[in-house]
């Protein structure tokens, strides 16, 4: 008898509801925890793609097949007016909240799989340049409208809100206008972000000359790119920067260079020498891509001659790198064989005589 008054108290006092709603929660987090882990070892072994990051999504599938029931349970509860209204809106905001994020972190894990995807396909890396930032820049700017759309649905489910929002519609000329004044720069930037997501005169990793600073393209937000410079420095540049101005992008449509190395000698060079040299180098290196190795006189002075070796690489690395071999065994070279062809000083003394001196 005493045990039945217990349990009597129990529903009546309202002990029993919350212990039930959390026994119910434990029990369906257990249940969408094993359904997720099954269904992550299944897609594992059916996709090849084993560096996808799946598991992001495994948090918000739980809570989420969680509100999800707790919702259905709550329908079929005995409960009075206030408290269900109060439970259910309490439920809804939620559900928009865990909505949002798990589509949030579906949308990386489906960057990833769209990146790999066609990394495996396509072989041209401007090519995966190009997908990598349209991926990128697309996410950004779904992540920002999702954030958008949550916060205006949770505002939504207020009946204040909802009339206030019925009011603002009504004048949405007027507020308009004075949120176009007062967010210009944001609207400006945000704009400037799709745009470059749209035409993209920059792509992640494109060598780009900004500020007469050298570097490489490492990240592209909706509002500001970061542009990794050659000595690990990072060069934070806003969006804007690359609509209003010009820059310089070397590997636009192609990360192929070519680069040009000067030499200053006396008159008595003999150029074919030097072209043969040349093209002895830039053989016995693999930072030579076999495209364009061409040694030229290009100016001419009272005291020298100026020559150019012109030679190509695959990148802008390679490119650095081959101009300084050429100039080191070229100078090199005329230092050991041809000491006589290095620039000099002539002179003409009183007497008549002239001196040629080193």
């Amino acid at each position: 008898m005493e045990m039945s008054v217990s349990l009597r108290d129990w529903f009546q006092g309202g002990y029993l509801l919350p212990v039930l709603v959390v026994v119910v929660a434990v029990v369906i987090y257990l249940v969408a925890n094993l359904l997720f882990s099954r269904s992550l070892a299944r897609i594992r072994s059916s996709i090849r793609y084993v560096s996808i990051p799946l598991e992001l999504m495994a948090w918000p599938f739980r809570l989420l097949l969680s509100l999800v029931t707790l919702s259905l349970l709550l329908h079929y509860m005995s409960l009075s007016g206030d408290i269900r209204d109060l439970l259910n809106h309490t439920l809804l905001i939620a559900t928009i909240i865990e909505i949002s994020w798990f589509l949030m972190r579906m949308l990386i894990v489906l960057e990833q799989f769209i990146l790999q995807h066609y990394a495996a396909k396509v072989r041209e890396n401007e090519a995966a340049r190009k997908i990598s930032t349209h991926v990128s820049l697309a996410r950004k700017i779904l992540n920002v409208l999702l954030v958008l759309f949550a916060l205006a649905g949770v505002l939504m489910t207020f009946d204040t809100v909802r009339h206030v929002g019925m009011s603002i519609l009504a004048s949405a000329g007027i507020a308009g206008i004075i949120l176009g004044f007062a967010a210009q720069k944001s609207l400006t930037t945000l704009i400037s972000g799709i745009q470059i997501a749209i035409t993209q005169p920059i792509s992640i990793d494109d060598m780009v000359v900004v500020e007469n600073e050298r570097g490489r393209i490492e990240e592209i937000t909706l509002t500001y790119v970061v542009v990794q410079l050659w000595d690990q420095r990072r060069l934070i540049v806003p969006i804007t920067w690359f609509i209003d101005r010009p820059f310089q992008n070397w590997s636009r449509t192609s990360p192929e260079l070519l680069g040009s190395v000067f030499f200053y000698t006396d008159y008595t060079v003999n150029p074919e020498t030097l072209r043969h040299e040349l093209e002895r180098v830039v053989s016995s290196t693999p930072l030579w891509d076999g495209r364009v190795a061409k040694l030229q006189i290009t100016n001419i002075t009272d005291k020298s001659v100026e020559i150019r070796a012109l030679v190509s690489a695959a990148n802008f690395s390679n490119v650095w790198d081959l101009r300084c071999l050429v100039r080191e065994q070229l100078i090199e070279f005329i230092k050991s064989n041809y000491p006589g062809w290095l620039p000099k000083v002539t002179m003409e003394m009183e007497q008549g005589k002239t001196i040629r001196e080193a």
